[in-house]
C-alpha cells in the first residue's frame, strides 16, 4: 500500500465517511492541532524515564488520538456515536493532576515555562493544548462538536502544567520565577 494517495493534491481532504472539505477548514485546523500536541507529548515522552508519567502520556497520546477521530466524524454520519470521546478519561486526567499536586509545594509565584528540557516540553505541549482548545470552541460555533472534548482539553491543559511541575520538581530543577 502507498502511503501517497495525490487526494489533497488539490487542497482537500476527507473526513470520515468521504465528505470532502477544504485542508484549511476550520474542523481540519482543529484535527492538525491536536495532532501537533500529541506529537509534542510524544517528544516529551522520549525525555521522561518515570513510568509513572509515561504511562499516563501514552493514555494521553490515544485519547488525542482518539479526539481527532471524533472531530474528523461528522455528527451526521452513520456511526457518529461510536466515534464519540465519553467523560471517563476527563476523570482519569482529574485524578492524576491530584495525586501529581501532592508531590511537590503550592505555587506562591507565577513561574514562567522551563526548568529541564522535559518540563520545558511539557509547558510547550500545554500551550498547544491551549490553542487546540480555542481551535475546538472555534469549530463549535460553526458545527456539532461533541462539549466532552472542550473538557477533555481543557483538563488536559492543566493535566500537561501539573505535569511539567512535576518533572521539574523530581529532577530537582527550579522552576522560573516571573518577576515583575
Amino acid at each position: 500500500m502507498k502511503i501517497y494517495t495525490k487526494f489533497g493534491d488539490t487542497g482537500e481532504t476527507a473526513l470520515y465517511g468521504g465528505t470532502k472539505v477544504g485542508k484549511d477548514a476550520a474542523q481540519i485546523e482543529a484535527i492538525g492541532t491536536v495532532d501537533e500536541l500529541n506529537a509534542y507529548i510524544g517528544y516529551a515522552q522520549t525525555l521522561i524515564d518515570d513510568t509513572d508519567l509515561s504511562d499516563l502520556m501514552a493514555q494521553i497520546q490515544n485519547h488525542l488520538f482518539a479526539v481527532g477521530a471524533d472531530l474528523a466524524t461528522p455528527a451526521t454520519h452513520t456511526k457518529a456515536a461510536d466515534f464519540r470521546i465519553p467523560a471517563d478519561f476527563t476523570t482519569v486526567m482529574e485524578t492524576a493532576i491530584d495525586t501529581l499536586s501532592e508531590e511537590f509545594p503550592p505555587l506562591t509565584n507565577f513561574i514562567l515555562p522551563g526548568g529541564c528540557a522535559a518540563g520545558a516540553i511539557l509547558h510547550i505541549a500545554r500551550v498547544v493544548c491551549r490553542r487546540s482548545e480555542r481551535r475546538v470552541v472555534h469549530l463549535a460555533h460553526e458545527t456539532e462538536v461533541n462539549p466532552e472534548i472542550i473538557r477533555s482539553l481543557n483538563r488536559l491543559s492543566d493535566l500537561l502544567f501539573v505535569m511539567a511541575r512535576t518533572t521539574n520538581f523530581r529532577a530537582q530543577v527550579p522552576e522560573p520565577i516571573w518577576e515583575s
